[in-house]
């Protein structure tokens, strides 16, 4: 038996010959001078490489594979990138199955660099059957998504979207959350934002809808809602109970944290130390209730150390020295640009405080 492998430009650089007499090499000694010789890998990453491949076809004509990656864009460090995370590629049989399902995925708008790093982080994409998967499992998405574009986002996102073994649960997900009144727009929102939430268990979909709706007062149709769903899906309930917790330690009501998640759910997403901290800040420092916090959630998420300290201390500077001021409230003051809280509240006094310039700029620097 004549065994050929094929270099660049399609030139035939090693033959082996098998025959009763004269036992052929072993497999990974095949795919070994392969990649050396095509894809210009050291021994060292061919053998590192051929060891991934545990089960042995017949190498049929890699040189196929990589002429049509080529032709599709792909540059040598890519297909390189590609042959060594998935190195059974090059035993598809290409016309029939590896090449259908290539230019499914590009057709849809994946390609170059974002085509191999989907492959490469989930190479069992390939293995799925086109006719069976892949296609009713993108055509899903786009469904759900509206847009190839979006589609694409999703799966750069999640790539094993594509693997994904029951696409009619993504289905039943979609369709349980229309069903519920949640609108197209907000599903494609919380779906970009994180794919995997429509790849659950239906009850666990509708606990969390439960949560969102009545634990915390949330209506499906608010343009919150995304977001509320994703603050309460990325973390556990003891979690997020703690923190809860932490909050009604300052003297917060549910009321106040009901206020506050319906505003701005991100809050108690926050770790706990940065909620004690800013609570002690806010609360403890400045003299701030509740209320007002509940009512301005945005500044419990800004950072303490580069914007709230740093400003809190330059206008504390100012009251010092007695200057006319700005008189904003604290909540627009931190809600301010850097660039327009330094022509505010820093450039007019250089001249008369030139010390406040320099440590302010010392203190925000990153």
């Amino acid at each position: 038996m004549l065994v050929r492998f094929r270099g660049k430009a399609g030139a035939v650089s090693q033959y082996f010959y098998s025959t009763s007499a004269t036992p052929a090499p072993a497999p990974t000694h095949f795919l070994v001078k392969y990649l050396v010789n095509s894809l210009g890998f050291s021994k060292e990453e061919a053998t590192s490489t051929s060891s991934k491949v545990t089960s042995w076809k017949t190498l049929k004509n890699p040189d196929l594979v990589l002429n049509f990656l080529k032709q599709s864009g792909l540059d040598d460090t890519q297909m390189k990138k590609l042959v060594s995370r998935a190195p059974k590629l090059l035993f598809y049989d290409f016309p029939k199955t590896l090449k259908p399902k290539f230019e499914c995925l590009m057709d849809l708008g994946l390609s170059g660099s974002d085509l191999v790093n989907v492959i490469t982080k989930d190479s069992t994409i390939v293995e799925r059957g086109l006719v069976t998967h892949l296609r009713p499992t993108i055509d899903c998405l786009r469904r759900t998504l509206g847009t190839n574009e979006n589609v694409v986002k999703a799966i750069k996102r999640t790539p094993w979207l594509l693997s994904f073994g029951a696409y009619h649960i993504m289905e039943s997900n979609v369709l349980l959350l229309r069903n519920c009144g949640v609108s197209d727009v907000k599903i494609k929102t919380l779906v970009l934002r994180n794919p995997r939430y429509i790849t659950q268990k239906t009850e666990w979909v509708k606990d969390l809808l439960l949560r969102v709706e009545k634990d915390f007062g949330l209506p499906l149709n608010s343009p919150i809602f995304p977001y509320g769903f994703h603050t309460l899906a990325s973390q556990k309930k003891s979690r997020l109970e703690k923190k809860i917790e932490i909050f009604k330690s300052f003297g917060w009501s549910d009321d106040d944290i009901l206020v506050m998640f319906r505003k701005l759910p991100y809050c108690v997403a926050l770790s706990e130390v940065k909620i004690k901290k800013a609570l002690n800040i806010y609360m403890k420092e400045l003299g701030f209730e509740p209320a007002y916090l509940a009512s301005h959630p945005s500044i419990l998420v800004y950072s303490l150390e580069k914007r709230v300290v740093p400003r809190v201390q330059v206008l504390k500077i100012l009251d010092e020295k007695k200057v006319e001021r700005r008189k904003l409230d604290l909540y627009y003051v931190l809600s301010l640009t850097e660039s327009k809280f330094i022509e505010y509240f820093v450039l007019p006094y250089k001249d008369q405080i030139p010390e406040l310039y320099e440590s302010h700029n010392k203190t925000v620097a990153p």
